[in-house]
């Protein structure tokens, strides 16, 4: 129901229930008058906001009309000529609508913004003035009246009557101005319904107005729109003439362009940076010189040159080449770089660094280079564990072997694939089993290798195949399918290239991912998710063939396709797809928006890991120290430069650890060593063994900050880089802090501070 009428008889009653009425009407009243000032406020900003928008528009436009373009020749078709002059009518049409936007915004302040004020301030105003006009004489009143009611009767009665007019009087008083305050808030209540609606209709007549105007702009801009229309269409149609000649050109030079840099007898030419050594202490330089080598005469000529400095052409220098070979990263923190033995400089070595992969292999061809002695290609523990580990029966066979005994002895056990064994063992069962002149151990039934061992010794061999299992050839159309499109579209490119693997590939990975799906299954007892299952195994299935900071950076879509293939083993390995609508070379994928993105992760665990919870026990090795494995960057080589001396033996592997939104670091890790570099465990019985003693939470929590924190180590160290902190156990760390370098944090010892590797130690 409505509000109450409010009746004139009532005004003498003075009741109760009148005035609840009284005071409903009023806080109607206030309501309207707060909802009228919003209004107007909002109205202003409207204003104000439309007002920016034209600035905007009328700026855009100035900057349409100056704007001319320029073509390429000396003459321009009709069609590039009414091309040109487009800008110019785009920016009169803009002009034009922005006019009638600004006599738009004249009208609504005439018509909408000064009624309403002047409603509020005449009307409403005026209601408040007679509001608190008659509270005051409702106080008088009802004062008098007490006065006059507690004067003792034992006055004269002259008196008693004198008071009696008084009251009487302002009795009558204050029931006219009753009346007239009723009569003036039930004509305000009627009058609001025509004063606040008007100015609203006139305002949306007005706001019609400039859109049908903008439509009659449009109507007149129709025609000379469909006639430029013509031209772009005709523009184009010789632009893509024009650009099959100029790819096909450009194909050509792609595919042969050492033919488009050698002239004979030039072998070949381009820029390379020269390392120029200084005496002490100042180190040594690098310059950028291009360079032209003479193959025949084997006479490299390098010139100084650097366009930073405006282009200006330093001396040249000419050199005699002997031999040439390729600089490792392990001798020099350097890539793509080659090592030039000189002849007219007898024990004088130039070293000098190409621009990228490709620069580097062309130098080192034109200049028959060489390999450095014991040097692999690849990022494989084959060589340098002593595994030849081939994809072959034997190899298969210890897969199932080894699949066979986790699922019945440690399907269950937390931590699967993720808690490691000793390294001496697992490298000796992994020998043990791909030798074919031993006898095969059945791991199901024998108690000589633990589950950690059978784990780590499974991704061991993986790891050690001369090409990763998902091969180096489909690595990059893995990547590019996992980086755009929906969650379908995914999976669909993923059965697609799963089939272009070679059959004993596909075999081995389908048997891999229906174990690691059963896994899976059992994440309640083991806590591993298909995340986790894909952290782990991102890195050991799938890596390209160059270190680099993007490869890194792939980690992550690693992992998704992992996930895929865990999640939908049976779709994908069951049956070759019908069709393949992506060419897994060029795959055409929509980028994911933020919805699907949110909807394909929405029901997946996190990939967050506890490793608290495992309540690992410090396993015990038999002479060499156990190490933790890979990390979440897999257990390739870093990017960062290791020490040459530091042998595989006496540094620990890295840890698998899974970090927080990948790692809790916020920043690039570029220039920090990573955990692959990591100390030396050099415990007194040499069997101590690292874990890790943080813990991640199940669910995504912000980066915590640990400014101030102590750290006390649990395993001794031996620092390999200066950024490093050396230590022995029971050493404590002041000011920790997490390092930008997944695996690392930063502490005080000594009044030193450096980096200290997170597993051998733990927070206090």
């Amino acid at each position: 129901m409505g509000l109450h009428p409010l009746e004139f008889s009532e005004c003498y009653l003075d009741s109760p229930s009148f005035r609840e009425k009284i005071k409903a009407h009023e806080a109607e009243l206030d309501r309207t008058n707060r909802f009228i000032k919003e209004l107007y406020k909002d109205g202003k900003n409207l204003i104000n906001a439309t007002k920016q928008l034209g600035m905007a528009q009328r700026k855009f436009a100035q900057c349409l009309g100056e704007f001319q373009f320029e073509y390429i020749g000396d003459a321009k078709t009709d069609d590039e000529k009414c091309i040109d002059e487009s800008l110019q009518e785009f920016s009169s049409f803009l002009k034009n609508l922005e006019d009638q936007r600004e006599l738009m915004m004249r009208n609504i302040t005439e018509t909408l913004m000064k009624p309403l004020e002047k409603f509020r301030k005449d009307h409403l105003g005026t209601v408040r003035a007679e509001r608190k006009k008659y509270e005051k004489e409702t106080e008088k009143y009802y004062s008098s009246l007490e006065k006059l009611l507690n004067m003792s009767a034992k006055k004269k009665e002259p008196q008693l009557q004198e008071a009696d007019v008084q009251v009487e009087t302002m009795r009558l008083h204050f029931q006219e101005e009753s009346l007239d305050y009723v009569c003036k808030l039930q004509e305000i209540q009627e009058r609001k319904k025509f004063e606040c609606v008007e100015p609203m209709l006139a305002f949306f007549q007005t706001v019609f107005t400039f859109y049908h105007q903008g439509f009659e702009l449009a109507k007149d801009f129709d025609h000379y729109k469909r006639a430029l229309q013509i031209n772009i269409q005709n523009t184009r149609s010789r632009f893509e003439g024009a650009r099959s000649e100029v790819f096909e050109l450009m194909k050509r030079i792609r595919e042969t362009p050492q033919e488009y840099r050698q002239t004979s007898p030039i072998s070949c030419e381009g820029y390379l940076y020269v390392q120029e050594k200084r005496p002490p202490p100042f180190g040594s330089s690098w310059v950028k010189r291009y360079s032209t080598f003479v193959k025949e005469q084997k006479i490299l000529h390098m010139v100084t040159f650097d366009h930073r400095s405006g282009g200006k052409i330093g001396e040249t220098e000419s050199v005699t080449l002997k031999s040439c070979l390729r600089k490792t990263t392990d001798v020099l923190d350097r890539r793509f770089c080659l090592e030039l033995d000189i002849t007219d400089r007898p024990g004088t070595v130039l070293t000098v660094q190409a621009l990228s992969e490709d620069d580097h292999k062309f130098w080192m061809q034109a200049m028959g280079g060489k390999e450095p002695i014991g040097h692999f290609l690849g990022r494989t523990y084959s060589k340098e564990r002593g595994i030849d580990a081939q994809l072959d029966d034997v190899g298969l066979s210890f897969i199932k072997n080894s699949i066979s005994a986790i699922e019945k002895r440690g399907i269950d056990d937390q931590g699967l694939y993720r808690v490691v064994g000793v390294s001496s063992k697992v490298q000796k069962l992994l020998l043990l089993m791909i030798d074919e002149k031993s006898n095969e151990v059945n791991m199901s039934t024998s108690e000589d290798w633990d589950v950690k061992t059978i784990t780590s010794a499974l991704k061991l061999y993986l790891r050690s195949l001369p090409e990763p299992l998902m091969t180096y050839g489909l690595y990059k159309d893995f990547i590019s399918l996992a980086k755009g499109g929906s969650p379908e579209s995914r999976i669909q490119a993923v059965h697609c290239l799963v089939h272009k693997l070679p059959e004993r590939n596909r075999q081995v990975l389908g048997l891999l991912m229906k174990h690691l799906a059963n896994v899976a299954a059992h994440s309640k007892q083991n806590l591993m998710t298909v995340a986790n299952l894909g952290v782990v195994f991102g890195p050991t299935l799938m890596r390209p063939q160059e270190d680099t900071v993007a490869a890194i950076m792939d980690l992550k879509f690693q992992n998704i396709v992992v996930e895929i293939l865990i999640e939908h083993n049976e779709k994908i390995f069951a049956d070759a797809p019908e069709s393949c609508p992506f060419s897994p070379a060029a795959p055409v994928f929509s980028a994911p928006t933020r919805q699907s993105k949110k909807q394909s992760r929405q029901n997946r665990p996190l990939a967050v890991y506890n490793p608290q919870a495992l309540d690992i026990q410090n396993a015990v090795g038999d002479g060499s120290s156990q190490a933790t494995d890979e990390t979440s960057m897999g257990s390739n080589e870093s990017v960062s430069s290791q020490s040459s001396s530091a042998s595989a033996s006496e540094m620990p592997e890295k840890s698998d650890h899974v970090p927080l939104s990948n790692s809790l670091s916020s920043g690039s890790n570029s220039g920090a060593p990573t955990a692959g570099a990591s100390c030396s465990n050099t415990g007194a019985s040499g069997e101590s063994q690292p874990a890790s003693t943080t813990a991640a939470s199940e669910k995504e929590k912000p980066e915590e900050s640990v400014t101030s924190r102590k750290a006390k180590a649990v395993y001794p160290c031996e620092a390999e880089h200066d950024s490093e902190l050396s230590f022995q156990v029971g050493a404590i760390f002041n000011a920790v802090t997490q390092s930008r370098e997944p695996g690392w944090l930063e502490g005080e010892l000594e009044g030193k501070r450096g980096l200290i590797p997170e597993n051998y130690v733990e927070m206090l």
